[in-house]
């Protein structure tokens, strides 16, 4: 596989429509310059385009192997992951105290999209330990982070989230995996967790497992739940790798895609572990890691529909076939010459240039909330980075299997065969929308923690800045722009219209809300993609707003324009879901 970071995308969504160099005001990154940010970009994305890409292909074919309890990634993923660590680039975001760059999210988002694009697979290993570093960051002891942090900052050490169980899947309250104090400060964890993301590998030295499990004498649900670290290896008093712990793989999962990154069944056979923060209290400090977790899966999904897309736009330019419109009179074309095709194309770059912007948006926010200096825009950030959490999530994972289905579809035959190269895109992204909470759980948590648990306040900032961003577009002078400011514009009053009839029935029809809400998020996904694009444009010099401009006001015209004609199915309500006779059994 052929990658190269499109650089210069990248840092018209961060730059322009995230606002990234806001996160100076705060004080807290002073290192951070053009030159820097630059530098970050080109190495890392170097890494991915000469290191990483031309093992995802490689790794889709040959697939993880588990022997005797153990697993190995696909030849050549080793040496890779060694690259990775020495250059750093696990530690983006960490605390220097432990070893990190200290760099903004927003930053580390745009470096790990390379390797995402380049090699999914490849990247779920350090996009893991990031959410563990995280967790321990925000919730360990001084001695759990003295011990842990430095060797998974490093990469030499990596980290997993074990939360799903056989009989628990997304009910993380259902879960039985117990908890036993051994008398001494540590605990023993016995029990079963499935569905685990390189739960086990020979990349690095030692591999720390986040536990949820439950004490005896726990409350009954999500309550009861507590966190425990448990590493694969007991840390020696030096710090370096000690006895073997209770812990093993049991198998690991024959899957759709991302064959080269193992899925685990991990068993815990009174494993010694070390509660995080107070008891009961795990399934709070878990969300640490979700959170950041779901973020960076919601960058998968660009990440792999921009791989889908420089393959396809390359085989479109090399496929010759018919005569496109405006091709000489003898001979076939180029595909990307017929106007079905670029309809293809163009689409796949509006959905990717609109994700983009809605990932970047989202670690831009999250660290504007943490370390602004006024209590207002701490509190303003934080609305709203929670609020594009699960958008970015949802909406950026749907459009990438969109992106990826449109590159098969340009490939025509070829791209239904695997040696075409098109299918593992689509294999690969398929599984975005299904894993760190389902599509479906992330449109549930917009409708209800996120807009009715604030009385809309959040959204409503959002609409108005939609509504703010379209008149300023509309009185730019600039034909395309000013289009695109018509339809953000009727698109926040419908988002508005759609909010208001979300909040009315959230309590007294919560039922009608629940059916609507897919659609709420995908209205959601719409404008705050639109209205950051155009925020972006607004604030770029002439040459970067017409290289972006056209991917924007097709989104626009194509995408966007379908807002109002949202709201008849949002507000539908569920009468025609329950009524219908799908076979349901009564258990």
């Amino acid at each position: 596989m052929s990658y190269t970071a499109p650089i210069a995308d990248i840092r018209f969504a961060l730059d322009a429509c995230a606002g990234l160099w806001r996160v100076r005001e705060t004080g807290a990154f002073p290192d951070l310059d053009e030159s820097l940010l630059e530098a970050i970009l080109e190495g890392v994305g170097a890494l991915s385009g000469d290191v990483l890409a031309p093992l995802n292909a490689s790794g889709d074919r040959e697939g993880v192997r588990f022997s005797n309890g153990r697993v190995f990634a696909p030849t050549g993923f080793a040496a890779a992951y060694s690259q990775f660590v020495e250059a750093g680039w696990q530690g983006m975001t960490a605390d220097v105290a432990h070893g990190g760059q200290g760099m903004p999210r927003g930053v580390a988002l745009a470096a790990h999209e390379t390797i995402h694009s380049a090699n999914m697979a490849f990247g779920l290993a350090p996009m893991l330990t990031l959410g563990a570093i995280e967790a321990l960051e925000a919730h360990g002891s001084m001695e759990q982070k003295a011990i842990y942090l430095p060797k998974l900052v490093s990469g030499v050490w990596s980290g997993t989230m074990n939360l799903t169980e056989p009989q628990a899947g997304s009910d993380v309250g259902a879960l039985q995996t117990r908890a036993v104090s051994a008398g001494d400060g540590s605990y023993r964890i016995t029990g079963q967790k499935i569905f685990i993301t390189w739960g086990d590998h020979d990349l690095a030295e030692n591999i720390v497992h986040l536990v949820l499990a439950r004490l005896p004498d726990a409350p009954a649900g999500s309550r009861g739940v507590s966190l425990f670290l448990v590493p694969k290896f007991l840390p020696t008093d030096a710090g370096g790798v000690g006895q073997a712990n209770a812990v093993r793989c049991l198998g690991v999962e024959r899957k759709m895609g991302i064959h080269g990154s193992p899925t685990c069944t991990m068993g815990y056979e009174e494993a010694t572990g070390w509660l995080i923060g107070g008891e009961n209290e795990g399934l709070a400090m878990m969300f640490t890691m979700m959170n950041s977790a779901r973020i960076n899966v919601a960058l998968q999904g660009v990440a792999v529909a921009e791989a889908a897309y420089q393959k396809t736009i390359a085989y479109a330019h090399e496929r010759l076939q018919g005569r496109g419109e405006g091709a000489p009179a003898k001979g076939a074309s180029p595909i990307a010459m017929h106007a079905d095709v670029r309809r293809m194309l163009l689409t796949m770059r509006a959905l990717i240039q609109a994700g983009r912007a809605i990932c970047y948006a989202a670690g831009v926010e999250a660290d504007i909330a943490t370390h602004a200096q006024d209590d207002e825009t701490r509190r303003a950030a934080r609305a709203r980075a929670d609020l594009l959490v699960p958008i970015a999530k949802a909406w950026c994972t749907d459009r990438g299997v969109e992106v990826a289905s449109l590159g098969v579809q340009v490939h025509g035959g070829m791209g239904f065969v695997e040696d075409g190269g098109a299918a593992q895109f689509y294999r690969d992204a398929r599984i975005a929308p299904i894993y760190e909470g389902t599509n479906g759980i992330q449109a549930i948590d917009l409708i209800g923690r996120k807009v009715a648990g604030d009385g809309g306040a959040a959204m409503r900032a959002l609409i108005l800045e939609a509504r703010d961003v379209a008149h300023r577009a509309r009185d730019s002078g600039r034909p395309r722009l000013a289009r695109i400011g018509v339809r953000l514009s009727a698109a926040a009053d419908t988002m508005d219209e759609a909010t208001t009839w979300l909040l009315a029935v959230s309590d007294s029809a919560r039922r009608d809300a629940l059916a609507g809400a897919d659609t709420y998020l995908r209205l959601a996904g719409d404008l705050t993609a639109a209205m950051l694009t155009a925020r972006g444009l607004l604030q770029s010099d002439v040459a970067t707003a017409e290289a972006q401009e056209t991917a924007a006001l097709f989104f626009a015209e194509t995408i966007l324009a379908l807002a109002p004609s949202r709201l008849a199915a949002l507000t539908l309500g569920a009468d025609v879901l329950f009524d219908t006779d799908l076979g349901d059994a009564v258990v």
